[in-house]
């Protein structure tokens, strides 16, 4: 098969050249209209119990993360001028397209008591804007007298304040957003740049929009990066622009594949679908390189450009196959999942894993029987005397200090085991963001002086209609918000009872010791007024009946407590949750028939990466499974599949202890590299396993002559390729987002080690249990042809390079 599909490309060059051309155009006309999602990936099950709450939750009373904010703490901000700037940069804000409101100390409403109505009014505590700086102070007086705002927009320790605005998700969730986010920190610029007054930015609409413009500059960087590091490479190993130019043409092509079938399967650009197209750069120039190595062998023994480059193909194509197989599986078990982000990440990786197998397969066959034939100066890379050094010691481990090489193997599990006991899971909002972005760093602002800005909600259902009406309710919601105010970790919590203690406080004339519940006989007056608020005409009668329903639900039975929260991790906020939380609410509420739920996107958020990693843990027994599947299909033996696996189980271990021993989580953007991890080493295992196999043959069946062979022919090759892939998944250490970093650092670490577990604890567990008695498994082994000893001159080809028309060779 492989022999025909060799004469097949060369002999049809021009036809395969157009047809590879016409699909590339039409790709690269899809991959224009590439798109970055801005939606908010969802990893939880759709049928979860606390998602399908949530989102019960977001229908009844809204969006929990749709609010930016914009925080200062400047006493000059309260001085006559820079507060008018302020109103000024307020009533922009409100104007811009795709903010709903716009809340901030200029302005704040007030509830006051109308007696002639018998109901309360939300008026402008600026209902004129002050004229002198005098009669700003007396109107901030006014302010810090409304206990309600204590807390949430002016911080009372440390006099620090914040706009809070109200995005529209229509345009939080699409292309749109990147335009509104930028007109609002434009305006908040000049502001800064207006009164000197230093502006702070936080809040979801604000970490994603970042995220999102991060992701599109690091895929063009990385690319950019992974092109220039693969350039550099194949010169130094081959020393010949032909061999630079050609494999990167072609991993552009797949590139353009790449994007171009993201586009058609409808997928957009995500954190992790970016990384794409440079993974894509790396794993396939290692076919270039590998085809290109071997041709240039072939080329030195048998002087022909065609005849070479046919054997290869004939010689390698199946094992190449399987390689890319291998390299597949790391990625196709995301397919398994039922989380898209993940499905959509395997899916493209796979399909354009065995598109760059398909084209390099293609067009270096064409390209290079096209080209000149290497002079001898570029087949000096054959005879690289370091890396011939380096597997005669390797060889000489092998044979003759095998028990050292498993002793050390012992020591570096032991040391493993301990380094992964110490590895953490945890994650954190803003977790792929470095500690000294703009981003954490005004995080830690508004964690400094209000606590924190991640959204957390608790819905308190009393069971029954009206069950808010009754005091006894109220009170023991009292009581949890009480214990709520306790915790350095979060913010002054928002409800009902918030505002019916701001009721009460209109009702006396807005003096701040009454901002309490009502007791028993005021409560039937406080309940007068509020219900004549809500049949009030007007703004202020709208906006008293928007307060209220946003704290409840319309029947009065279901009270909401909004309050944020630190990006405090996710351990530290289920320990929260779980030890302090809940117990206090089990106290509170234990008996009553009242039920209190936890929800909101920051407990959905930690869910879905507890949801996650667990997938992840899942996927890597199926890649396991699988790549040990591809083994046992390609070489038909159990002890094949052993001498493949555990070499490999054994990278995975010191991986992860590396991980343990540099403090590096446990999380989703970690957790998925293992998978991968697998199926890239396990493409060394089954080179090197494929050529021993064929030298076990050619050597009659002894075991050390074989392995000698194999370390010398095959090891060069896999030494090629990990120095490649450690090169390539190197550039993503220079990544913003501290997963992508962990990716290139603990992908590049998986590969050195892999040098070790492949080239010299393999070929000790081959010696060492192979015997060379099991010559029906090696003839019924589903690698054929793999060098050029073995039936070499039976399978030989003579072509007649003029009329690309092939002959048998004739005896004689």
């Amino acid at each position: 098969m492989w022999r025909n599909l060799a004469l097949f490309v060369i002999k049809n060059r021009r036809l395969l050249i157009g047809l590879l051309a016409v699909i590339t155009v039409f790709m690269a006309w899809e991959a224009r209209k590439v798109e970055m999602t801005y939606d908010f990936a969802q990893v939880v099950s759709p049928d979860d119990p606390d998602m399908m709450y949530f989102q019960r939750f977001k229908k009844k009373f809204g969006e929990d993360g749709n609010v930016l904010v914009l925080g200062m703490q400047d006493s000059s901000v309260y001085r006559l001028g820079n507060f008018n700037e302020l109103r000024t940069l307020t009533d922009t804000l409100a104007k811009v397209r795709g903010v709903n409101g716009v809340l901030s100390v200029t302005r704040l409403p007030k509830l006051e008591k109308d007696t002639l109505t018998r109901s309360f009014r939300a008026v402008p505590i600026f209902r004129r804007f002050p004229q002198t700086q005098p009669e700003l102070d007396s109107l901030m007086r006014i302010v810090n007298a409304q206990e309600f705002y204590k807390g949430q927009l002016i911080s009372p320790t440390t006099g620090a304040t914040l706009l809070a605005l109200t995005m529209d998700p229509k345009y939080l969730n699409s292309s749109r957003r990147e335009a509104v986010m930028q007109e609002i920190l434009g305006h908040a610029e000049r502001f800064q740049k207006k009164t000197g007054i230093k502006m702070h930015y936080a809040g979801l609409p604000y970490v994603r929009a970042t995220m999102t413009t991060k992701v599109a500059a690091e895929m063009k960087l990385f690319v950019g990066l992974t092109i220039a590091m693969m350039a550099l490479t194949l010169l130094m190993f081959f020393r010949t622009w032909s061999a630079v130019v050609f494999p990167l043409l072609i991993v552009l092509i797949v590139v353009t594949w790449c994007i171009g079938s993201m586009v058609l399967m409808g997928y957009k650009i995500n954190l992790l679908t970016g990384l794409i197209p440079s993974i894509i750069i790396v794993i396939g120039i290692p076919n270039c390189t590998y085809l290109l190595s071997r041709y240039h062998y072939d080329y030195r023994k048998s002087g022909n450009q065609v005849l070479a480059m046919a054997r290869v193909v004939r010689k390698i194509g199946l094992v190449t196959l399987m390689n890319n197989t291998t390299t597949a599986v790391g990625f196709v078990v995301f397919c398994f999942t039922n989380i898209a982000i993940l499905f959509q990440f395997g899916a493209v990786a796979t399909i354009n894993i065995f598109v760059a197998f398909m084209v390099s397969f293609i067009l270096m066959p064409i390209i290079f029987t096209l080209l000149p034939p290497p002079t001898p100066k570029q087949l000096e890379h054959l005879e690289a005397k370091p890396l011939t050094k380096l597997l005669e010691f390797f060889d000489y481990l092998v044979l003759e200090r095998r028990r050292t090489v498993y002793l050390a193997a012992l020591a570096f599990v032991v040391l493993a085991a301990f380094g992964v006991s110490k590895v953490k899971s945890v994650s954190y909002m803003v977790d792929d963001l470095p500690k000294d972005s703009s981003v954490n760093s005004d995080l830690k602002f508004f964690e400094q002086h209000f606590n924190g800005v991640m959204p957390l909600e608790l819905v308190v259902d009393t069971g029954r209609p009206k069950g808010l009406l009754k005091l006894k309710n109220l009170e023991r919601i009292d009581r949890l918000e009480k214990f709520l105010r306790t915790q350095p970790v979060l913010t002054t919590p928002v409800s009902i009872v918030t505002f019916l203690k701001g009721s009460t406080q209109a009702f006396y004339n807005g003096s701040p010791e009454y901002y309490r519940l009502p007791d028993n006989s005021e409560k039937n007056y406080i309940f007068s007024y509020l219900a004549h608020s809500q049949s009030t005409k007007g703004s202020e009668g709208q906006l008293t009946s928007k307060l209220l329903r946003s704290f409840t639900d319309s029947t009065m039975r279901e009270a909401r407590i909004s309050l944020k929260i630190a990006d405090i991790g996710s351990r530290n906020l289920d320990t929260l949750l779980s030890n302090q939380i809940q117990p206090q609410i089990r106290q509170i509420f234990n008996g009553t028939g009242m039920d209190v739920k936890l929800t909101g996107t920051t407990i959905i958020f930690t869910k879905g990466n507890e949801y996650l990693i667990g997938t992840l843990k899942e996927s890597l027994l199926i890649a396991f499974a699988l790549v040990g599947l591809v083994v046992l299909i390609l070489f038909r033996s159990i002890r094949a599949v052993f001498f493949t696996l555990l070499p490999n189980f054994f990278t995975l271990l010191l991986t992860g202890g590396i991980m343990g021993y540099f403090g590096i989580p446990l999380k989703p953007s970690t957790a998925l590299i293992f998978s991968i991890a697998l199926g890239i080493d396990g493409d060394n295992s089954i080179h090197l396993l494929a050529k021993f196999r064929q030298e076990m043959a050619a050597n009659g069946r002894r075991v050390k002559a074989a392995i000698t062979t194999t370390l010398s022919e095959a090891g060069t090759s896999m030494i090629y390729t990990s120095i490649v892939l450690f090169l390539g998944f190197s550039v993503f250490a220079f990544s913003e987002f501290g997963g992508t970093k962990a990716l290139g650092l603990l992908m590049s670490a998986s590969l050195l080690i892999t040098n070790f577990s492949n080239l010299i604890l393999l070929p000790c567990l081959l010696v060492t249990f192979e015997h060379g008695k099991d010559e029906d498994i090696i003839d019924q082994s589903g690698i054929r042809h793999y060098d050029d000893n073995y039936h070499e001159e039976d399978d030989d080809l003579e072509l007649d390079l003029n009329r690309m028309q092939v002959q048998p060779k004739l005896n004689g």
